[in-house]
Order: C-alpha cells, then sequence, then structure tokens
C-alpha cells in the first residue's frame, strides 16, 4: 500500500544517487528515517554475511539493491514502496546462512554414541527413585604374616550357630601364599565377596553360597608386612518391601537447597531492583534534567546487568567467592536487579496518570504522590513479576549449579560425568516435578493476590 508524502525532489536524481550509495535517495527525498535504516541494514547484512564466509549470500542482496533504487524514486515522487519483498527475502537469506552456520544435518552416530543415548533414554525410563530393601550379611576372620613383631600362633575364630561365619587357612600365610575362605550360615544360593581390611580396603575375591548357605574361596595373600590382617565376607541379601534410594535421598536436600537458593537470589534482587525501578521510570523522572540523567543511567545499568548472562555471572561468582550455594545467589541476585528492574519501571511507566494528577492538585510532594498514587497501581503487577521471577530462578538455580553454583545441578553434573543415568534421570525428574509444582503454586497466588 502507497503512502503519499509531500516531496519536492527529482525522481531521477534520487533513483541515481541510490544506484551508488544505497538510502541516499531516501535521504535526499527528506525521508532520513527509512533511507538511514536502508543505508545501515544493507551495509551490516554485507558485513555479516562476509563475517560468516558466505560471500555468496551477497549477490542475493543485489535484488534489495535494485528495490532501493525503485524506493528512492518513489520516495521523490511522494510515494512509498512496500517494503515485505525486500524484508522477506532478507530473512530468508538469513536463514539459509543460519542453517550453514549451525551445520544442520542427519546425524551419523557411532556404536559408542548409540549405546550412550541408549543408556540415557534408559536411565529416564528408570530412575532411581526407589530401591528394594535388603539386608548386611558379614562375618570376620583373622590370618597372620609371619616376621618380627607378628604373633607367633593364631586361633581359628569361633562362631555362634546360625550367625554368618568363616574360617580361614592356613591362620599364617606370607605375601603370595593362597588363603582359603570356608563360610557358612549365609544366604543360599547368593553372591558376595571376600574383603581385606586394612588401611584401606581390597576386595579379595567373589563367592557364591550353595543351597545350603556355605560356600568356600580363595585369594592370593598381598601382605607382606609382619602382623594381623582381616578377612571379611560380605553379603547384601534383598528383602522384601522397597525404600529411598540412596540417590534420591542425596538428591532431594539439593533440590531444596535449589529452592532457597532462588529464594534468596530473588529477594535480594527485590531489595535493590524496587528501590531503583522508581527512578528508572520515565514519567516519574522526566520533570528536571537531573532526574533525566538518573533515569538515563539507572535504566542503562538495568541493561547492562540484564544483557549478562546469568550463567557467565555464576563463573564470576564462583572465581570471587568460591564453588557453593552463596555464588549461585550473587549470580541470581545480579542478573535478577536487571530483570526486574526494567519489569518493575515499566509498570509504573503504564499507571494511569488520574491519581497522580488529582494527588498533585492537593498540594502534596512528590514522595506522597509516589506513595499514595503510584503504589497503589503497581503493587498487584509487582507480585506476579515478584514470582514470576522467582519461578524463573529456580530454572537458572539448576544450571547455575553446572558451573559449582551449588544446588541440584551440581550433583546433576557429577552424576553426567560418571555416566550414572540412572542417579541423573533421578536429579531431572526431581527439577521437572518441583518446577511444575511451582509452575502451579505461582499461578494460584498470582490469581488470589492479582
Amino acid at each position: 500500500m502507497n503512502v503519499s508524502i509531500k516531496s519536492h525532489r527529482s525522481p531521477r536524481v534520487a533513483a541515481v544517487i541510490s544506484v551508488f550509495v544505497p538510502g541516499l535517495g531516501q535521504v535526499y527525498a527528506g525521508n532520513w528515517k527509512r533511507g538511514l535504516s536502508i543505508l545501515i541494514g544493507l551495509v551490516a547484512q554485507g558485513a555479516l554475511f562476509y563475517g560468516v564466509k558466505m560471500p555468496w549470500l551477497i549477490a542475493w542482496m543485489s535484488v534489495v539493491w535494485a528495490w532501493n533504487v525503485w524506493d528512492g524514486y518513489c520516495s521523490a515522487r511522494g510515494c512509498r514502496s512496500s517494503a515485505m519483498g525486500p524484508v522477506l527475502l532478507i530473512l530468508v537469506l538469513n536463514v539459509v546462512a543460519a542453517w550453514k552456520v549451525t551445520d544442520i544435518h542427519t546425524p551419523q552416530f557411532q556404536q559408542q554414541q548409540r549405546e550412550v543415548i541408549g543408556s540415557i533414554v534408559s536411565g529416564i525410563g528408570h530412575p532411581d527413585f526407589a530401591a528394594r530393601k535388603s539386608r548386611k550379611l558379614e562375618a570376620t576372620g583373622k590370618f597372620v604374616v609371619p616376621g618380627p613383631g607378628a604373633p607367633i600362633s593364631v586361633e581359628q575364630s569361633r562362631h555362634a550357630s546360625r550367625k554368618p561365619y568363616i574360617e580361614i587357612k592356613p591362620l599364617i600365610a606370607v605375601k603370595g601364599q593362597r588363603v582359603t575362605v570356608i563360610g557358612g550360615n549365609f544366604a543360599h544360593d547368593a553372591v558376595g565377596k571376600l574383603v581385606l581390611l586394612s588401611g584401606d580396603e581390597m576386595d579379595v575375591a567373589e563367592f557364591k553360597t550353595n543351597s545350603g548357605g556355605q560356600f568356600k574361596a580363595s585369594f592370593v595373600n598381598p601382605r607382606e608386612i609382619p602382623g594381623d590382617y582381616f578377612v571379611q565376607a560380605r553379603m547384601q541379601v534383598a528383602s522384601s518391601g522397597w525404600s529411598i534410594s540412596e540417590t534420591l535421598h542425596d538428591a532431594a536436600p539439593r533440590m531444596l537447597e535449589t529452592i532457597y537458593l532462588a529464594f534468596i537470589g530473588t529477594a535480594l534482587s527485590l531489595l535493590f531492583a524496587l528501590p531503583l525501578s522508581f527512578l528508572g521510570a520515565r514519567n516519574l523522572m522526566s520533570s528536571a534534567p537531573p532526574l533525566k540523567l538518573v533515569y538515563g543511567v539507572v535504566r542503562g545499568l538495568f541493561s547492562v546487568l540484564r544483557s549478562v548472562e546469568v550463567l557467565i555471572i555464576a563463573v564470576i561468582a564462583v572465581a570471587a567467592v568460591g564453588i557453593g550455594p552463596f555464588a549461585g545467589v550473587l549470580a541470581l541476585a545480579i542478573h535478577g536487579v536487571g530483570a526486574l528492574g526494567k519489569l518493575y519501571s515499566e509498570a509504573i511507566e503504564s499507571i494511569e496518570q488520574g491519581p497522580i494528577e488529582a494527588i498533585k492538585s492537593t498540594g502534596a510532594n512528590e514522595l506522597q504522590v509516589v506513595m499514595f498514587a503510584v503504589v497503589p497501581q503497581i503493587v498487584p503487577q509487582f507480585i506476579a513479576f515478584t514470582l514470576y521471577r522467582w519461578d524463573i530462578n529456580v530454572r537458572m538455580a539448576t544450571v547455575i549449579g553446572l558451573v559449582g553454583g551449588g544446588g541440584i545441578g551440581y550433583q546433576l553434573i557429577q552424576y553426567m560425568n560418571l555416566l550414572q543415568w540412572r542417579q541423573a534421570a533421578t536429579a531431572i525428574w526431581l527439577i521437572a516435578g518441583v518446577v511444575m509444582l511451582m509452575d502451579y503454586a505461582s499461578a494460584v497466588i498470582r490469581e488470589k493476590v492479582v
């Protein structure tokens, strides 16, 4: 659709100069904003294509260049041509560039990759939430490595009836000698292990019991320092019922830590963003040049804090204060000041002017105007924005934990590094459940309050 505008310039001149400098014809015709947009846009777009090493896309820009000549001609005649076609073309070219830069292709998974993906999918489908209850059966025996300071003789340990026991033969063994362990009263048809107890425990053999709960196993004595050494037979036997898994027992407190981490981060950002938002509201800070300056500084601060990704802030915080939840709190608080400050100040800018004018007409000062005309209008929106930010911070807290910011994210990355996918799935499902629960709770609170 063409829109008529006044112009007293030569259309031919506008078209000719647009050939050499895109947008110059529009500027010549008096349409400065459109002309500068075309000039800066084409130059920037060409530089972008060149920067990603796709100069062949610049050739397609000749179509936009030709349209620019026609638009300059039209602008000088007092009309304006539609920019829809050139905009769509540039959009398509950028999609092509993005497709090439991101290397979109059908992945060719190797055997190892397929196995890892299968493990991940299996872990997600079978998280480690619960474990069968079990009881531990164990028995301990002793043998001696001869030498200076070692006992000259040793007796076989006695065992109580119906309790697991082991007998060691021989009771005196040098390094490299085979030691035989005979056990009884263990669970029948079950598997256990022999552990050599010393400064560091060493698994020396595995055994399997028969139908009577007895076993016989042997190992080569690895110790050469004279003295007493203890061997323990251990067996874990499943029993009826289920219990919370060790993974869930460890992950649940971390999830609570994540929630509180997000809560404190939101509270700290609220503490700073709330007063600064009034200084960043144009309608409250435009009455005098000093106030306009303060407004510009505050809004610039909001933009800077908001533009730096919270993960980057978390890495800096970890370097500054060390690994742990405090670093995560600082990252969320700093980023939250920028985000909440912008939302709060825009809420203040959108308030009705009627109550403000009414309060001013009574002779109220600036503080009274804010307290009685501004605050009552913004409280519901402030509550909604704060709850929404807390909701976002819970999600962010799980991510910053990956770089040492505390919370369940820190534990999740440990599981993933160890390829413990069932344990990692437990943490992921726990995060998803808490986030969904908080989404519902936030929605209910906003419905009741706002």
